[in-house]
């Protein structure tokens, strides 16, 4: 059995190498059956079960333990079986595998639905996916310009300084600069204006993952040209802003497009002043085409 830790995950899996695995393989019938939500302790923490797999290649199930109290509060691995003999191949960190097809999904879709020309990434959040999104956007995008803001100052800069970007001292006046915003925290209320995006901005929000969740206001969604899911289904039921955005009758569901596979197959075409947005809740299929890749660079 191989184990796989995150050095070795990050190392097999280039972040252009893993936007063209996506391209190509999201477009495959792929098995990904909702996860299943355990509460372990019954004081609220939580453990995750998220099985993909498809026929004749590998079945994947990705555990993840999220526990708000502890430090880190999310922990986890992927358990990598073979698909026609049921035996287990590996074992991969589940949080390098995580933040690493995140990241690449998300800059794959900037890549398709930012502007010509987009150069200035703001980053908002300083958690674990921050330093992925800014390197994968790097790599994807004609990204230049990269400022990072957050809650804490502190994290702020020392996120800044590992990535060669800039502190965004005032989140309004950056959200107003940016050509491409990409947010990944936990907030419960907005924390980006819907009156400071600018046309032609492209909203890449990956932390709200919930209904109760919600990094952007709702009423930026009636404003969006195109939206897109990473998975349609999923951010229809859960995904924070744009869950929210339906409720309220701001938009109908048909205003979100179509999934990250949809939008590889057919990227849109789009006006240079249409505000456009890709929102990820996350889906196992993407572990699956990470895992498999993982799997094929590193020498075992």
């Amino acid at each position: 059995m191989r184990i796989l830790d995150a050095a070795a995950v990050a190392a097999a899996t280039p972040w252009r190498d893993l936007a063209t695995a996506f391209r190509r393989y999201l477009g495959e019938p792929i098995a990904s059956p909702p996860r299943t939500v355990i509460d372990p302790t019954g004081a609220g923490d939580v453990l995750l079960l998220m099985p993909a797999w498809r026929e004749g290649g590998a079945v994947v199930v990705k555990l993840v333990t999220v526990y708000p109290h502890e430090s880190p509060a999310l922990d986890g691995v992927v358990v990598v079986f073979d698909q026609a003999t049921g035996k287990v191949r590996a074992v991969l960190d589940g949080m390098a595998i995580t933040n690493r097809r995140t990241a690449a999904a998300a800059a794959l879709a900037s890549s398709l639905l930012a502007r010509r020309g987009a150069r200035r990434l703001l980053m908002i959040g300083t958690g674990a996916l921050a330093v992925p999104l800014v390197e994968a956007h790097r790599a994807l995008c004609d990204v230049s310009q990269v400022a990072i803001w957050g809650r804490s100052p502190a994290r702020a800069a020392a996120i800044a300084e590992r990535v060669d970007a800039s502190v965004a001292p005032d989140l309004r006046a950056a959200i107003a600069e940016a050509d491409i915003i990409a947010a990944a925290t936990t907030a419960t209320k907005p924390v980006i204006a819907a009156d400071a995006v600018r046309p032609g901005t492209h909203l890449c929000l990956v932390g709200a993952f919930t209904p109760a969740m919600a990094e952007a206001e709702p009423r930026v969604m009636a404003r969006a040209g195109l939206i897109y899911a990473d998975d349609r289904a999923s951010v229809l039921a859960k995904g924070g802003e744009v869950f929210q955005a339906i409720r309220k009758r701001l938009i109908a569901e048909s205003a979100v497009r179509g999934s990250l596979a949809d939008l590889c197959a057919s990227p849109p075409a789009r006006a240079d002043d249409a505000i456009t947005v890709y929102k990820s809740v996350g889906f196992a299929a993407l572990d699956l085409i990470a895992t498999e890749l993982a799997l094929s660079r590193e020498n075992p």
